[in-house]
């Protein structure tokens, strides 16, 4: 059976150039007209010739290949932001090469230099923490390096998450649902993004409040309904948390008190860690972080600075998400929220 994939010896016949000149106008190389270049572009069009990407990357001398280092052996935070850049990089034939490094920088550092070693074309690192970075340097990494979810020590592109305006959107939904007295339970005040949450809830209800700082965990969820109910202020009808986890001690403890959620107590989390979120009686109404979101856009920017399309001193947040289940109210929508 013949084979019928077109070759660009078939586009260089039906459009009457030589191949170097098909090679020219589809790469944006050479010294054509744009009305010649246009012309070859369209008759590839109309054929539907495809490029060799292996090709293309040898006359490069790209490998088609991006390696991720994280620190974040679990998972929770790794998995959704390689989805992400898987998503922004196939069409673009480029794959994705997984390192997880720890605390040891001579181990990181053959993870590094084995990526190098197979010429990858750029270097995403991501973290769990935004305010602290891995312990790696690669300052002399002669590939583009974005930080992800991580601090970047050497002044390379990063890409965060808007911690400040999730919590800020967290708060303004229970005020939205007749709230009027509400707390903020969160992670250690050492971490910045839990400074940055406590930040965002002051921004949604105008004043100082009441922020709680402890661990990122259910037992201290536990402990701040414990606290806030044996104490001599009354207890709020509303609490934003800083993770889901903390959220889910906070409603488990509200229960076993006979505290009612969401008749007597809104509650929101900030993550939206499904597994967590959905097992939570009532599912929890969170804040999602946009992690998928998070790596296409990392994704997509190591690609860009490998074609010197980005300024390297870039800096983006991704924006989150409300996402709206019962622990609030029956789960309705507001208009104008994002659900």
């Amino acid at each position: 059976m013949r084979d019928t994939k077109v070759t660009i010896r078939d586009v260089a016949e039906a459009a009457g150039v030589s191949i170097a000149a098909v090679s020219n106008a589809l790469n944006g190389t050479g010294r054509l007209s744009e009305q010649t270049r246009l012309a070859i572009q369209e008759v590839a069009l109309r054929l539907k010739f495809r490029p060799n990407l292996m090709a293309q990357a040898l006359i490069k001398k790209r490998t088609l290949t991006i390696g991720l280092l994280t620190d974040d052996t679990y998972g929770r935070f790794s998995f959704p932001v390689m989805a992400g850049i898987t998503d922004a990089l196939v069409d673009h034939g480029v794959s994705v090469l997984l390192a997880a490094v720890d605390e040891d920088p001579e181990r990181a550092r053959l993870h590094v230099n084995a990526l190098l070693e197979r010429r990858v074309d750029g270097l995403i690192v991501s973290g769990r923490r935004a305010d602290r970075h891995i312990p790696l340097d690669l300052s002399d990494a002669d590939v583009p390096v974005v930080y992800a979810l991580t601090a970047s020590p050497t002044g390379s592109p990063t890409i965060t998450v808007d911690d400040q305006d999730g919590a800020r959107m967290g708060a303004d939904w229970l005020l939205k649902t007749g709230r009027r007295d509400i707390v903020h339970v969160t992670g250690p005040e050492s971490h910045l993004a839990a400074r940055h949450r406590a930040a965002g809830y002051r921004e949604a209800i105008g004043k100082p409040g009441r922020v709680m700082h402890g661990q990122w965990a259910e037992r201290w969820g536990r402990q701040a309904v414990a606290e806030l109910w044996s104490g001599a202020s009354p207890p709020p009808d509303g609490i934003t948390c800083g993770s889901d986890q903390i959220a889910r001690g906070v409603i488990d403890e509200l229960r076993e008190r006979g505290i009612g959620v969401p008749e007597q107590v809104g509650v929101v989390g900030f993550d939206n860690w499904q597994i967590v979120a959905d097992a939570t009686l009532p599912p929890l109404t969170t804040i999602d972080m946009n992690l998928r979101m998070l790596g296409q856009q990392a994704g997509l920017m190591v690609l860009a600075m490998s074609r010197g399309e980005l300024d390297t001193a870039a800096e983006h947040k991704i924006p989150c998400t409300l996402v709206v289940r019962q622990s609030c109210g029956g789960g309705q929508r507001v208009e104008g929220e994002e659900v």
